[in-house]
């Protein structure tokens, strides 16, 4: 039974005002409180329970603290719920509070208990903001061994999703609905950057699966926005593919004015035609010189797997020349602030605008479409040898590694090649003509 007080007839203050017709003697069972009688106790030498029933009473403490308590037995034991203090707690809501603890003791269920859990639940949501959680997610998609992402992909990444902090970064990911991810994701396409949106609602979309994965979310509130943003217009990168305009940029590179660091990253990248990414993060201990070879490792490929990448006499001359700048240690093209970073992403494309060439027109990563479209058209070498070089994937890991080692004699001789070649072009405006023969 849920036992209220039943204090001593003599025991009632005289302010209590209780209801007319109670009588005192046969305790405060019969007896509910008010609003009056509660303002009008006043605190005494001792602690005093003025009782409401049903085992809810208020304490009043000699301080002048009002603090509602609810005694009441579980299991056997009697036990003592804190529900609040008086004003704060006015009569009637500690009176739904009370009602809502017999529910739960009528089910079995410890309400002191349930409260507890209920301020864990409430802690640990508070925790679970967007931010939070999309911070975990980048940290476990940068250690998802073949799978992670390479250090460009996660530096982009964690930059869309940053997008979303002024929106939805502090709300506890369980209360975030799907007006306000399209709230938040709308800000970055009001600004025209349509890519970037929807770029950025895949990536809280993966982030929501985390958080559902992980059990802190029930559903993904993006689910039902698909079709929700402007699609962007499919651009490709820039790139320059004709001979005779590769013949001008070349010349127009070594014409370059600007930081020196810049014109050598932009006269290496036609000769290694990685992506981007991959030349701003090289490090000097990937690189070997002497046996013309550069390793990079697979955390820094998109792939996710390593690529050799073998150099020409061209290629290594301006290595040598990059060393005694950066060198002998560390990334091969710094940041121009500080050595522990590599050079901005923008660094290479605002080299290109300076040199009058639009993104529409060529692009760090249009080096790469440069070099396969020309070696392609020669007609000198095996097309998976071109693959290989561009380091593209291939799903079939069999395959993948018997055409890295049948390749790569030809690959050898292919970089020479095409540094030989993109010399000739250099050199003047006659573009040299490919030859008949194919290598066999």
């Amino acid at each position: 039974m849920i036992g209220g007080y039943l204090p001593k007839a003599n025991s009632i203050p005289p302010a209590l005002g209780v209801s007319s017709g109670a009588n005192p003697r046969k305790g405060w069972q019969a007896m509910a409180l008010t609003d009056v009688a509660i303002r009008n106790a006043k605190p005494g030498t001792k602690p005093v329970k003025l009782s409401d029933g049903g085992g809810m009473f208020l304490l009043v403490s000699p301080a002048g603290g009002k603090l509602w308590r609810l005694k009441y037995r579980i299991e056997g034991r009697e036990k003592l719920l804190a529900i609040g203090a008086y004003p704060e707690i006015g009569l009637g809501a500690a009176r739904k509070r009370r009602e809502e603890a017999r529910a739960l003791i009528a089910q079995g269920k410890d309400p002191s208990r349930e409260k507890q859990r209920d301020k864990v639940r409430s802690r640990i949501q508070a925790a679970d903001t967007f931010t939070a959680i999309a911070d975990e997610y980048c940290s476990k998609r940068r250690r998802d061994g073949e799978k992670g992402w390479s250090p460009a992909t996660a530096t982009r990444s964690e930059y869309l999703l940053s997008l979303l902090n002024p929106g939805i970064g502090r709300l506890a990911i369980a209360e975030i609905e799907p007006a306000d991810v399209l709230a938040a994701i709308r800000k970055i396409e009001a600004k025209g950057n349509l890519e970037s949106a929807r770029r950025t609602l895949q990536l809280a979309s993966a982030v929501f699966r985390f958080a559902v994965a992980t059990a802190r979310l029930a559903s993904d509130p993006t689910r039902d926005l698909r079709g929700a943003l402007t699609a962007p217009t499919v651009t490709h990168y820039g790139a320059i593919t004709d001979a005779s305009r590769v013949s001008e940029l070349l010349r127009a590179i070594d014409g370059y004015e600007g930081q020196g660091m810049t014109k050598l990253a932009l006269q290496l990248a036609p000769h290694v035609f990685v992506r981007p990414g991959e030349l701003r993060h090289a490090e000097w201990s990937e690189i070997d010189l002497d046996a013309a070879l550069w390793t990079i490792p697979a955390g820094k490929m998109k792939m996710r797997r390593p690529h050799v990448v073998p150099l020409s006499h061209q290629a290594v001359e301006l290595f040598r020349e990059v060393r005694t700048a950066s060198g002998p240690t560390g990334y091969v093209f710094p940041s121009i602030r500080t050595r522990s970073r590599p050079m901005s992403e923008n660094t290479l494309n605002a080299g290109l605008r300076r040199l009058g060439y639009a993104s529409d027109e060529m692009t760090a990563h249009g080096f790469r479409a440069m070099a396969s479209t020309l070696l392609n058209e020669s007609g000198k070498w095996h097309p998976d040898a071109i693959e290989r070089a561009l380091a593209h994937g291939d799903d079939d890991k069999v395959r993948a590694a018997y055409h890295r080692g049948a390749h790569w004699s030809e690959r050898v001789a292919m970089a020479q090649w095409w540094s030989d070649y993109l010399d000739q072009l250099r050199k003047g405006a006659d573009i040299v003509p490919f030859p008949d023969q194919v290598a066999g």
